[in-house]
């Protein structure tokens, strides 16, 4: 048999398809609904990683997204609400040999289990977060989510909804995550890319992806996703590249100072020389992404950004964690559990 390194330095069978991570589950999504095409590119994905199916797991919440470990042939865990996270953690640490994939949703991750996925995040476990965004509750029939914009009309919302929404990779960058990325459905190709690049990150990886809820919120992300709409409207990020967009770039973004302004490549004052150059190390301006651009879209005064934002390279958790439990055991020696039990330390509750 032919094996392949994988990214975490173990081996599999370098000869899997696509298909062998296809579970014999009935796929049972809204037909047209976006998370057909995130499974088609994820079990894409999987052959990639040179790994077996056992030696992987995915791992979820509650939500429509959550159906997902059905639909893998590895190892999974249906958890219970906005708990996935920490599921996904313990097992990690438990077990860094594995490949732990973590499949949420806005409000599964965002809402109920906000606590858990920021200090996954801030601690930094080699863990990929896929965040599918529709920006409404959608197993639960369409009421509006943490990242529904200000206005949405809903089930629960009849005259608009007033809450503040979130912008998850804002948050994932307070939350000091060492890799921010976004992606969405309809656009394939690049979901494969961010999907491949998340996988390779050393680190938690966080990749929002916005997936189209055909039913209850058909066509929030349309003007990214529309053919006519989508050159002028969405800017996709290269390390080292300048930012450029629209049809034959004709577009470009630069920096007064950290100000970001369009200008028209075409009237020949500006050329790409003059653009600011994406650097996916630099956390301040991954703010300016994250936030500004995502603020100014709204008002198609800027793209919105579309790839990785950010990624760091730092000490994983579970790394550190092993590294303790050797050079305490080091120092200590091998213990002996009945001498503990039964030793002269101890107390009396009254």
């Amino acid at each position: 048999m032919s094996t392949q390194k994988t990214v975490n330095g173990s081996q599999g069978n370098g000869n899997l398809q696509a298909k062998d991570f296809a579970s014999d589950q009935e796929v049972r999504w809204c037909p047209g609904c976006g998370d057909y095409t995130i499974l088609k590119q994820v079990q894409n994905l999987m052959p990639k990683l040179g790994l077996d199916p056992e030696n992987i797991v995915f791992i979820a919440g509650i939500g429509c997204s959550s159906r997902f470990p059905y639909y893998m042939n590895t190892f999974g865990i249906h958890g219970i609400h906005g708990r996935a996270p920490a599921i996904a953690s313990g097992l990690k640490i438990a077990r860094p040999d594995l490949s732990v994939w973590v499949v949420t949703g806005d409000g599964d991750a965002l809402s109920i289990g906000g606590n858990h996925i920021i200090h996954l995040l801030r601690r930094n476990l080699d863990i990929n977060v896929l965040l599918f965004n529709n920006e409404i509750y959608g197993l639960t029939k369409g009421q509006y989510s943490p990242t529904s914009p200000q206005g949405r009309v809903t089930k629960t919302s009849p005259t608009g909804s007033v809450d503040s929404p979130f912008n998850p990779l804002a948050l994932a960058l307070g939350a000091n995550s060492s890799y921010v990325a976004r992606a969405m459905d309809r656009d394939p190709k690049h979901l494969q890319i961010m999907l491949e690049h998340a996988a390779q990150h050393k680190g938690t990886s966080f990749l929002e992806i916005y997936q189209n809820c055909i039913v209850f919120n058909d066509g929030a992300f349309s003007p990214y996703t529309d053919k006519s709409l989508r050159d002028n409207t969405s800017l996709y990020l290269e390390d080292g590249q300048p930012l450029a967009f629209g049809a034959d770039d004709a577009f470009g973004v630069r920096l007064d100072g950290y100000r970001p302004e369009i200008v028209d490549l075409r009237n020949g004052k500006w050329s790409k020389d003059d653009l600011w150059i994406h650097d996916q190390k630099d956390r301040n301006k991954g703010w300016l992404l994250t936030s500004l651009f995502d603020d100014n879209a709204k008002q198609g005064k800027l793209p919105r950004p579309f790839g990785v934002i950010l990624a760091e390279e730092r000490p994983t958790y579970e790394r550190m964690v092993q590294e303790q439990i050797a050079a305490t055991m080091e120092q200590l020696g091998d213990g002996d559990l009945e001498e503990l039990l039964t030793g002269e330390e101890t107390w009396t509750v009254k």
